[in-house]
């Protein structure tokens, strides 16, 4: 029984272009490519990844350009791979000679994991050494403010808005609001 060729892409940040992966997808055969734009890290909050396992019947093979893009961790990865396995769907990348139909294909997916894996520890641990470096330094600042200070006093002190409608408008996080708020309480006796 021959099925269809479901493609699978993601980036990490709305920043990043899904266009090469598109292509690629395209040109293996694709005729449905679900894609998103979200951290790989762990499978929570991947819709597409979820409407993509939910659309897949036996005989389908879903289609990445490298493992990396379905998961970051090996745990991960075997979970997708054990769901697709009991759907009687096969697992392809098109930039790596991964292909579930065979049993060189799956040494080679779970090899492809385990050092995935293996990169993206190494590069977490570097980052820290870097953070704590800069720390040392004096030179770490932490993450830029996401939240434009100046908009939240404007629309709590000219509009008198609460904390819940200005949350809504700026398209934050109530408790941050909350919590600027509380940090001008404090700054002005």
């Amino acid at each position: 029984m021959s099925g269809q060729c479901i493609g699978y892409a993601r980036v990490s940040t709305n920043e990043q272009d899904l266009s090469i992966q598109q292509e690629a997808l395209k040109a293996a055969g694709c005729q449905k490519v679900f894609e998103e734009k979200i951290s790989g890290n762990t499978r929570s909050g991947r819709q597409a990844l979820v409407s993509a396992l939910e659309y897949m019947r036996g005989g389908d093979t879903l289609v990445v350009t490298r493992l990396d893009r379905l998961a970051r961790s090996m745990s991960d990865l075997l979970s997708i791979v054990s769901e697709l396995k009991d759907k009687g769907v096969q697992l392809k990348a098109t930039e790596q000679p991964v292909d579930t139909s065979s049993a060189a294909g799956k040494a080679f997916l779970q090899m492809l994991g385990v050092f995935s894996e293996f990169e993206t520890n190494l590069r977490k641990e570097r980052q820290m050494e870097g953070i704590l470096k800069a720390k040392a330094a004096g030179k770490y600042r932490g993450r830029s403010q996401s939240i434009d200070r100046d908009a939240v006093r404007r629309l709590r002190e000219t509009e008198r808005l609460g904390p819940t409608e200005i949350a809504r408008r700026l398209g934050i996080a109530r408790a941050s609001v909350y919590r600027l708020l509380e940090e001008d309480k404090k700054a002005c006796p």
